[in-house]
């Protein structure tokens, strides 16, 4: 039987990598993002896309493409919730409140409106089970300098990880989390040209192809629900992460 899977945030960079893989893998992938013309042009070349246009910080919007996602499929074998923003960097008296309120409402409300449509899915179909994926970052493990709102978020979706794998357990709904770093997207690009360091230099960072991600992201979601990757890490190999800054 086809697998499916939703992918959020799909409409560019990891997101629309990973669903390009999965669709290359033979899935059934439903695409969600606000971009509905984005969605709409994915699906054009790839007859097993759906495009699921949607706001994941909107819990109605999200409960209705998810429900439209289980009816055309059957069933929601996977999820993986990678759909989040980035603010200009700032000290914390100086990061306007609305954009702390925005990156908290898209990258840790929207990732538990998206982790809780697809639980209740999973829950009650038939065979029960599947999984969640969530997209972390090297910021839930450590900052960099004037990002609180994203850095708190990020190690806000470790502990939102952590209690859907256990609770999903009666369920066999296994649920992990991948942390990326520094992967080619438009977003990340600036890595490559100089960014801050914690000692207050501006310096150029590796980078690696995002197809890396997409291709870690499918064996994570391949594994049988007996077996889980509970936490990934991804990166460059020589961006500044593991040593003294």
């Amino acid at each position: 039987m086809t697998r499916s899977i939703i992918v959020t945030g799909a409409s560019a960079g990891i997101g629309k990598a990973t669903a390009l893989r999965f669709l290359l893998a033979g899935w059934q992938v439903g695409l969600v993002a606000r971009r509905r013309e984005a969605l709409e042009e994915i699906a054009a070349a790839h007859p097993g896309a759906v495009p699921l246009a949607c706001d994941v910080a909107d819990p109605a919007a999200v409960e209705s493409v998810f429900a439209a996602a289980a009816a055309r499929f059957g069933r929601i074998d996977a999820l993986f919730n990678n759909a989040g923003i980035s603010r200009p960097a700032g000290l914390i008296d100086e990061i306007p409140v609305q954009d702390w309120l925005d990156t908290v409402q898209v990258n840790l409300n929207g990732m538990f409106f998206c982790a809780r449509a697809a639980f209740a899915q999973m829950r009650r179909q038939a065979p029960q089970g599947g999984r969640i994926i969530n997209n972390g970052s090297i910021s839930a493990h450590a900052p960099r300098p004037g990002s609180a709102a994203y850095t708190a978020t990020k190690h806000a979706v470790t502990g939102l990880t952590k209690t859907i794998s256990l609770d999903g357990r009666p369920f066999d709904i296994a649920c992990g989390q991948i942390d990326i770093g520094n992967a080619g997207t438009e977003m990340a690009a600036k890595m490559a040209k100089g960014v801050p360091q914690a000692d207050g230099s501006i310096r150029a960072e590796a980078m690696m192809d995002v197809a890396e991600v997409a291709e870690a992201v499918l064996h994570m979601a391949t594994l049988p629900l007996s077996t889980n990757v509970q936490f990934m890490t991804i990166m460059a190999t020589k961006m500044p992460f593991v040593g003294r800054g």
